[in-house]
Order: structure tokens, then C-alpha cells, then sequence
């Protein structure tokens, strides 16, 4: 019997051969030094309609729903991953950048739009807005790709803006375009939706990143499947009931993740494992999907001025976004340096500018091919120049990359233990003495040490070193009891 050949077969087929020749090129781009963003947006563009795949796609509303539902995710996951430990000195630097720092560079990036591209001044303004925020997924993505590790503040504070921005960014774009569209309208009108969004977006974020903690712990589903199905229904719900209150649904997600992530509950190093996954899965669709629905022949139309556009973008108005918006802190020159080269541009910008576009703007088709190629230039040129950049402003050190333990726990909800990982410092109390010496809470049981490569066996006169990792079992209380009393650091 022949098999199926219907549209279903066919686009399962291809989506699924596009997304396996998408991970083995960016395993091939990381060996290049190319972002596999990059690799991403050219594989979907060689199979559009103008590529040698020949597929006709130009659903601008998909492809919205889409960006929308990826960035939801991946904010979230970038949110889990946040140490708020290491978030807390750059709070108000990275509040900075994501709201002054947003507003410096639309002004800066409009300007020369309106004199380079010689659109009307609310359509220049649109598009400064629309390629003014740092992308959490391309940010995430490049410095996790690149393995790089960055000196001081400045791998925190570029985690903590590019998950914040794009909340300021999606509101100012929808303002913009409203104002586009309704000229008449009272800017005072579009500053207070704004205020608005920013405000009930972190009020339910905070209150909702509270009762999934609470909920986690409690719900006591009856198969371990049924937690990943909870997160994903519960960003659903966070995002969605934000926006019908009119806030930023962005927003509320990253922070509820924040709050997730920085907390204890049932679950969670799986929950995380399984949300790192899931990012990636949107990651790698929505760069497809992106490319796709480019005309590369549209692009060359603007190649000149979008270029223009693109250098004012990286050499100016970032660097001026980014020194003015942290001129009064006393984060070093070089960092500074470094985080306003850091400024990437991703998908976020080209998910923004469908909107204008579905809003029927005059101009907005100019508006996106201007800002794809603003991203491409964007990822080519910064994203692939990050390790000799941070080589040449002396501000790369060794990733600090620990592995993963290999023994997992499971709670069952009832009791109250959990399984956790400390690293002890070079300044730790206890390196140099023997486990049994230490006089530990017997509630608190090492159950495996990790030394460099090497995993052991703890016992009494096992000694322990600076860099150790430990992996114990038990109460929070205890394991409080212990960081305190080892100075020791989670991993």
C-alpha cells in the first residue's frame, strides 16, 4: 500500500528534515565560528519560495502567533535560569537599559531612518522602536554557544536587560502603531498604556510566580509527566491573563519564571532541563519560520540604506543607549564596552514589525524588510565577533561550566527533602578537613562528591578541597544550615 502523501504527511516531513539539518548546522557553524541563529535564517530562506526549497509562505499572522508562543518560552526558560543572586547588583543597571536605554536608541535609530530612508517621522520612530531591544533568545543562544565567559557584572546585566526589554519594546511598538493608524490620538493616551502594561505585567507576574511555587509543591499530580504539562499550561495561563487585563504578558512570564527559578520546589532541575529543551525547539522554529517568510529580493532593495541603518544601530546609538544609560554606575569602561557590543539583535525585532504590518501601516513592508536585515547584519557582525571583541577589551575568563551530577532525586511531595548541589570556595572553613571533622547536621547527608572530572564516594576521612562539588540530600533548613556553616555556593 502506498503511504500518504497528503499536505499533513508532507509538512511533518519537512518540518521535521528542516529542524534536523538545523542542529547539525549549528553544530557544523559552532566549528566556523558562525551563530547558529544565522545558520537558522539562511536554512529557511534557501527553502522559501525565492530558495531552492521553492516554498511559498507569506502568513504574517502565523508567523506572529508563532514569535509570540517562542518568545513566551523562551523568556520563561531565561527567567528559570536567572540567578537572582548574581541579578540583584545589575537590577537597576539592566532597568536602565531596558527603559532608557530603549528610548535612546529608537530616538537615535529614528532619526537617521527618517533622513536615511526619508519615511515620515512616526514610521521612523516605529522603526527605532522595533530594532531597539537586545533579544533574550540571541543573547542567550550566542554567549551559551560561544562558551563564553565574561569578567564582573556583565553576563547578569546582559541576561537581566534582554529578558526585560522586549516587554518596553512590544509596548512602545503597539503604541506607534496605534499612533500610525490613529493620528489624531493623545500621546498621553499611548504613555499611559504603557505605564499600564509595565505595571500590571510585573504586579501579576510577581503574584503568579508565588502561586506556582505554592502549587508545585502541593498539586501532587500522579505522574512525573503531568509536572511538564503544568509549567507549560501555567506560562499559558500567565501570558494570556495578563494580556486580557491589558499588561505586559512578556513581562509577567519572565519574572513569575524569576521567582520559579530562584525558589525551591518539587521538581525542579527536570523542569528546567525539560524548558531548556522547549526554548530551543521555539528557538530553532521561529528562526525558520522567520526566514521563510523573507523575500531576498526585497532585500536587496533596501541592502544600502538598511546597512546605513544597521551602523548607526551598532555604532552609535547602542554604545550611546548603553554608557549613558550606566553613566552613573561604577561598572568599568571595558564592561561597558563589552555590554554595548553585546547588543544583539534576533527574531524579536522581526516578530515586532509584523505587527505594523497586520495593522496595515503604510510603509510597514519597507519597516520589515529594514529590520530583517538589520538582524542579519546584527547576528553576522557582532555574534560572531563576541570572543575577539571580549579578547581584545580583556574581559574574557573560563566559562564556568559544571558539569551535571549524574544521581537525580525525586520528591514525593510529602516530605520535605530535596537534593542539591554546593561548590565550595577557595575561601571555605572547610577545605582541608576531613567530612567526619566537620560535624555536619545528620539530616544533611553527602551523597556523592564531584572533583574535577572525577566523581567519589564520600566517606569520614574523606577531605575536601576547594572547588569540590557536593551533592547532599535534605531538609532546607539543614542545607541552609550547611551553606552557612561551609560557605559554600550553589551550582
Amino acid at each position: 500500500m502506498l503511504l500518504s502523501t497528503d499536505a499533513t504527511t508532507i509538512a511533518l516531513l519537512v518540518s521535521g528534515a528542516l529542524l534536523l539539518l538545523s542542529l547539525f548546522a549549528s553544530k557544523v557553524g559552532g566549528r566556523l565560528g558562525l551563530p547558529g541563529l544565522l545558520l537558522f535564517l539562511v536554512i529557511g530562506m534557501l527553502a522559501g519560495s525565492e530558495g531552492p526549497g521553492g516554498i511559498m509562505f507569506d502568513n504574517y499572522e502565523l508567523t506572529q502567533f508563532v514569535g509570540t508562543v517562542a518568545l513566551v518560552f523562551i523568556l520563561f526558560n531565561g527567567g528559570l535560569e536567572t540567578s537572582w543572586r548574581t541579578t540583584r547588583p545589575v537590577l537597576w543597571s539592566g532597568i536602565s537599559l531596558a527603559t532608557l536605554g530603549v528610548v535612546l536608541t529608537l530616538g537615535i535609530v529614528g532619526a537617521a531612518a527618517h533622513y536615511i530612508l526619508g519615511v515620515p517621522w512616526v514610521l521612523a520612530l516605529l522603526l527605532g522602536t522595533i530594532v531597539a531591544p537586545t533579544d533574550a533568545s540571541a543573547v542567550f543562544s550566542v554567549l551559551k554557544e560561544r562558551a563564553l565567559g565574561l569578567k564582573g557584572q556583565i553576563r547578569p546585566l546582559l541576561e537581566f536587560e534582554s529578558g526585560i526589554n522586549d516587554p518596553t519594546a512590544v509596548a512602545l511598538v503597539l503604541g506607534l502603531t496605534e499612533l500610525a493608524t490613529h493620528p489624531d490620538l493623545p500621546l498621553l493616551s499611548i504613555a499611559g498604556g504603557f505605564a499600564q502594561e509595565l505595571i500590571l505585567g510585573a504586579g501579576i507576574g510577581f503574584a503568579f510566580g508565588r502561586l506556582g511555587v505554592w502549587l508545585l509543591n502541593r498539586v501532587n499530580l500522579p505522574l512525573d509527566g503531568l509536572y511538564y504539562v503544568f509549567t507549560v499550561a501555567l506560562v499559558a495561563v500567565i501570558y494570556g491573563l495578563t494580556a486580557l487585563f491589558h499588561g505586559s504578558g512578556f513581562l509577567a512570564v519572565y519574572i513569575a519564571a524569576v521567582i520559579l527559578g530562584n525558589s525551591d520546589f518539587i521538581h525542579k532541575r527536570t523542569l528546567r532541563l525539560f524548558h531548556e529543551g522547549l526554548s530551543y525547539l521555539f528557538e530553532v522554529v521561529m528562526f525558520l519560520l522567520l526566514g521563510l517568510l523573507v523575500f531576498p529580493t526585497q532585500l536587496l532593495s533596501v541592502a544600502l540604506p538598511a546597512l546605513l541603518v544597521s551602523l548607526v544601530l551598532i555604532v552609535v546609538a547602542r554604545p550611546a543607549a548603553v554608557f549613558l544609560g550606566l553613566a552613573a554606575t561604577r561598572i568599568p569602561l571595558t564592561h561597558k564596552a563589552m555590554v554595548a557590543w553585546v547588543g544583539l539583535r534576533g527574531a524579536v525585532p522581526i516578530i515586532l514589525a509584523t505587527f505594523p504590518l497586520l495593522a496595515k501601516v503604510e510603509g510597514a513592508h519597507t519597516l520589515f524588510n529594514v529590520a530583517f536585515f538589520v538582524v542579519l547584519v546584527s547576528i553576522l557582525v557582532q555574534g560572531t565577533s563576541l570572543p575577539l571583541v571580549a579578547r581584545l577589551l580583556d574581559v574574557k575568563v573560563p566559562l564556568d561550566n559544571h558539569p551535571t551530577m549524574p544521581l537525580e532525586y525525586t520528591p514525593t511531595g510529602a516530605g520535605k527533602n530535596d537534593l542539591v548541589e554546593l561548590i565550595l570556595p577557595a575561601h571555605s572553613p572547610v577545605v582541608g578537613q576531613r567530612i567526619v571533622d566537620l560535624h555536619l547536621p545528620a539530616e544533611a547527608l553527602i551523597v556523592l562528591l564531584r572533583r574535577g572530572d572525577e566523581y567519589l564516594i564520600p566517606r569520614g576521612n574523606t577531605k575536601l578541597y576547594a572547588g569540590d562539588v557536593l551533592q547532599m540530600l535534605g531538609s532546607k533548613a539543614f542545607l541552609d544550615e550547611v551553606r552557612v556553616r561551609t560557605a559554600a555556593e550553589d551550582t
